[in-house]
């Protein structure tokens, strides 16, 4: 609150009445002005036309990514995986020590990893939602394959992250390891 004051005397009590400015009306008025127009507008998210923002997925969805990685991976085709792959995705491999960064090296791991003609199962999985966008699958698979002419069974640990681009969900992380023995 800003005050004007003068010394007044009785003679000039009828001349001038100290005048007092109380600037809350205008700052409340400007508030209220303001937060009409932000309303008026919206935000990007609800103005026409802007898609509207994506619920959480369930634990369910991101549980079944597996399964459809898992399709594409019995078709042994190493570019059908690396779909599921994002361009800047991650893949730190059971059976490589090579860091797979590029889908070129990606396709290349699976091509090799295919030669066995892997089959795959989740024994236990534990699914993080981290938000509408982004969720994490980790626990332990085991994979059926046919090494120098045996079957062979191997469980492993793994993390999927994964991450939904232009509606669509992709790996941009994943890790597997051989379970100790």
């Amino acid at each position: 609150m800003a005050f004007q004051s003068s010394a007044l005397t009785e003679s000039d009590s009828t001349k001038q009445v100290p005048q007092v400015h109380n600037s809350r009306p205008l700052l409340t008025s400007s508030l209220a002005i303001a937060a009409l127009l932000v309303a008026a507008c919206g935000t990007p998210s609800t103005q026409p036309g802007a898609a509207p923002k994506p619920a959480p997925p369930t634990k369910e969805e991101i549980a079944g990514l597996f399964s459809a990685w898992h399709r594409s991976l019995v078709t042994y085709d190493p570019q059908v995986v690396a779909d599921h792959y994002a361009p800047d995705a991650v893949l730190l491999p059971t059976l490589s020590d090579q860091v797979r960064s590029t889908r070129e090296e990606i396709v290349d791991y699976f091509d090799h990893f295919m030669e066995g003609h892997p089959t795959g199962e989740i024994l236990r999985s534990l699914v993080s939602v981290l938000d509408e966008d982004t969720a994490v699958d980790t626990g332990v698979y085991r994979f059926n394959l046919d090494r120098n002419g045996a079957k062979e069974s191997m469980d492993a640990r793994y993390t999927f992250v994964y991450e939904r681009r232009g509606g669509k969900w992709l790996i941009v992380t994943h890790h597997s390891s051989a379970m100790p023995v």
